[in-house]
């Protein structure tokens, strides 16, 4: 294989890619769903195309593998008793099926941990939408204190400890020792190579198939797109506008219930520059306040995506609704109201009573959980072991490392 090399986009194809993303936009545009009452244009439902790839970090079949194996693995953290797997779990929709995700050991983490399913279709990371790639999403999950609370040096120490990986650091990137950025590249290609589902009901009966959903589903799509006006938030290909509203989305329960809860909540309000009267007033999240300072900004959050829903309970940025009947029935009642509508008057003007029935919201369900298509099941892989490399006959490691020979008696696999 080739050594991996950065390669940067040359101006000419830049320009051609700007112009074709004009031409997409201003055909979704022209085909796009309006409903009574919308203040803008939406993008219609869409099949998922084939998954964008970076120019600096293609997709390769060697570098999904090491990637699965290093989101598994817990040398990527503080103590190493933690790996993304264990906030992305197979087995709970690749999320965390708790309300609040679990933190670093003695902490707790103090929002909802979303699926990282079809994460290479986004253009916004996290809640808050301040990582803007899976490359960057990486090292900021890792190293954050409520989360990996890990430290580069450490992390990258321990995959140079380990000779698998020291192996296959140079086979698929053509390097002597393991890089911690290359780490987070290949775990990000692991995300986008084996956690993409594009063949689902939904993307078979966009494509014509329309035996693909079911009569109930239909009706709820229809319900979808019209009536309930779910699409004025959640559309395209991905079923999100990448935009922030606030919902008015009740406080989450383990704040009043978890001493710990409030104590992680107090100090990401500190550590992320909040006032002082504003520090000891807040007790709700204030999402994308924290990162433009904005009062009309307190409350708001990314809309979350809805193509894996069915298997990523529970709901919302703080997992405040465990079903999806739940949701529907929040929105149904035009959405809620928490601290920073009643003090800013910012929830979004979307939401609006919408008079469903039973009956419509049986449909809604139905339509919801038909587009999720078959569960993404994965085995946890067995995370390779430290070792200490061999020493080269005659020449021990001390006196090699003394001599500055051990990254050249590593680059010959004599130690």
């Amino acid at each position: 294989m080739k050594p991996f090399t950065t390669r940067t986009p040359k101006p000419a194809l830049l320009a051609a890619t700007a112009l074709a993303v004009a031409a997409l936009l201003l055909a979704l545009g022209a085909d796009s769903a309006t409903a009574a009452g919308d203040p803008d244009k939406d993008p219609p439902l869409a099949p998922l195309p084939a998954v964008p790839e970076p120019p600096d970090n293609p997709i390769t079949k060697a570098k999904a593998e090491l990637g699965k194996l290093l989101f598994f693995d817990p040398k990527l953290t503080g103590d190493a008793s933690l790996a993304c797997g264990d906030c992305h779990d197979p087995k709970q929709g690749w999320g965390f099926a708790d309300p609040i995700s679990r933190g670093y050991p003695g902490t707790v983490h103090w929002r909802n941990s979303q699926t990282v399913v079809n994460t290479g279709f986004l253009g916004k990371l996290f809640w808050q939408g301040n990582s803007k790639s899976l490359e960057r999403q990486a090292p900021t999950a890792n190293k954050g204190a409520v989360a990996g609370n890990g430290e580069s040096d450490v992390m990258e120490s321990r995959l140079r400890q380990t000779p698998y990986y020291v192996e296959k650091f140079r086979e698929v990137f053509g390097v002597m020792r393991p890089n911690l950025g290359m780490a987070w590249m290949a775990i990000a290609t692991f995300e986008r190579a084996m956690l993409t589902q594009r063949d689902t009901p939904l993307d078979r009966y966009l494509r014509g198939d329309k035996k693909a959903l079911s009569p109930k589903a239909i009706k709820g799509m229809k319900l979808f797109t019209g009536k309930a006006n779910c699409i004025e938030c959640h559309n395209g290909p991905m079923l999100t506008d990448e935009k922030y509203y606030n919902l008015g989305l009740p406080r989450p329960v383990e704040f009043e219930e978890s001493g710990i809860n409030q104590v992680t909540f107090r100090w990401e309000n500190y550590a992320k520059g909040v006032y002082e009267t504003r520090y000891r007033k807040w007790k709700d999240d204030a999402g994308l306040y924290y990162t433009t300072k904005r009062l009309k900004d307190a409350g708001k959050f990314r809309t979350a995506p809805l193509r894996y829903i069915k298997y990523t309970a529970p709901y919302m940025h703080a997992g405040q609704f465990f079903t999806l009947e739940e949701v529907i029935d929040f929105y149904n009642e035009g959405g809620g109201e928490n601290e920073f509508t009643k003090a800013y008057g910012n929830k979004t003007k979307i939401l609006k009573p919408l008079g469903l029935t039973d009956d419509e919201k049986e449909a809604l369900v139905a339509f919801l959980e038909e587009l999720s298509g078959d569960e993404i099941k994965m085995s946890v892989p067995k995370v390779p072991p430290y070792a200490v490399m061999p020493d080269v006959p005659g020449l021990t490691q001390a006196k090699a490392k003394r001599i500055g020979l051990e990254t050249y008696l590593a680059s010959l696999g004599k130690q």
